[in-house]
């Protein structure tokens, strides 16, 4: 699948990168209406008072489903670490593959961009969500560290140090791993397995891909930096994530009892870490999970045509058909995964063709969700043209090496 249009990927990132410039690096969000003080009110009314709540989110969750546009009443344009990161290594691999040197210059742009954005009070890096996010447990302040986030820099680093071996890269993600193994708390289940808090405020760990992105950052960092303390740690958050698979393949976004749906992208992102992990250690459990979790999203997060569906059984009443993310974190997990699941590697070529044929935009940007009526057009770049960016770029054909 990789090798079958790379001209017409290569046309695409053009296309986009042009866009990207006249742009710029400042989106609204999907949050963007629940980020405003108004709409973090009736969010936080809706956890506490459903029937209540639901009146005040209603005009918001109306204007998503009929007029998205609207969102630019709510709140302003922001930027996002997770995006810079994932446009970081975008522009790396664009360098890597075509050599060209405006493309590495693009990438340390967005990470000297993530250098400033980091977490004020920290002593370590880390970076979060640039709002004040109402979630059902509480309030995440702007600015508190996010082990979903953080991550992604790690890699967006790391993309650029192969690059070019510069030091000042490789001392910020040291900092990245002290700050995931020091600052993220776990929750113990046993004397092997770990569940890891979403923040370091969060010390009853339930979140599944949490603990699976902190157990791929650490074992990373623990083979880059030669830290066994790491390696113990990843291995407990990694024995939790394997332990709540369940059996048909599949994880519930929470072990909380109460957030058990399974989503699209989500399963991506639990998937994904466990790939990194076995590229690196060859961990057999790993492989394991892979088989069975790939057999489970394959089948039952795909509909009848092969394309994404947003949800196995949706917790609640959507407005949307179709999500920009899944698509792009459905060819982020293809290309770590190309050619070991037939049945997988369709569902990927199928999703990129149909993201090509009618997702893009003729400015180059991408559509953001396909609505229950029409089109949802508002480019955001956390959710997700960031990240399609980097899946269409790691979908380029790796060129060959000299020998």
């Amino acid at each position: 699948m990789q090798d079958r249009r790379p001209a017409a990927l290569q046309a695409a990132i053009n296309r986009f990168v042009g866009w990207l410039s006249a742009y710029g690096a400042y989106s609204y969000d999907h949050q963007s209406y629940f980020a405003g003080h108004f709409g973090g009110r009736a969010k936080a009314l809706y956890y506490r008072h459903r029937l209540l709540g639901t009146f005040a989110v209603a005009p918001m969750i109306l204007s998503e489903a009929f007029l998205p546009a609207a969102r630019r009443l709510f709140g302003p344009k922001l930027r996002f670490p997770i995006a810079d990161a994932h446009y970081a290594m975008g522009f790396a691999r664009l360098a890597a593959v075509t050599g060209q040197a405006a493309h590495y210059d693009r990438a340390v742009e967005f990470l000297e961009a993530l250098e400033q954005s980091r977490c004020p009070g920290w002593k370590h890096y880390c970076w979060g969500y640039p709002f004040d996010w109402v979630t059902r447990t509480g309030v995440m302040a702007k600015g508190t560290p996010l082990i979903t986030t953080t991550p992604y820099v790690y890699e967006a680093f790391l993309s650029v140090y192969e690059l070019d071996q510069q030091q000042r890269w490789l001392d910020v993600m040291q900092s990245i791993g002290e700050h995931a193994f020091q600052d993220i708390k776990d929750r113990e289940i046993s004397t092997s397995c770990a569940a890891a808090g979403y923040n370091p405020f969060d010390e009853n760990g339930a979140v599944v891909n949490a603990s699976a992105y902190r157990a791929f950052l650490l074992t990373a960092a623990a083979l880059q930096f030669d830290r066994d303390d790491y390696r113990q740690a990843a291995e407990r958050n990694l024995n939790f994530v394997l332990g709540q698979q369940r059996d048909d393949g599949s994880w519930f976004y929470a072990a909380d009892g109460v957030r058990d749906f399974i989503d699209h992208f989500h399963t991506c992102f639990v998937l994904k870490a466990l790939a990194k992990i076995e590229a690196l250690t060859g961990h057999a459990g790993c492989t394991r999970a892979i088989e069975a979790g790939v057999d489970f999203y394959a089948r039952r997060l795909f509909d009848e045509r092969g394309l994404p569906r947003p949800f196995a059984a949706a917790p609640r009443l959507t407005v949307y058909r179709r999500e920009l993310y899944d698509y792009a974190e459905c060819l982020n997990l293809g290309s770590l995964l190309s050619g070991r699941f037939p049945l997988l590697d369709e569902r990927v070529t199928a999703t990129l063709e149909d993201l090509m044929a009618h997702w893009r935009k003729s400015d180059g940007s991408f559509r953001s969700r396909k609505l229950i009526v029409g089109w949802d057009n508002v480019p955001m770049h956390r959710w997700a043209q960031s990240q399609v960016f980097r899946s269409l770029c790691y979908l380029l054909p790796t060129p060959p090496v000299e020998r």
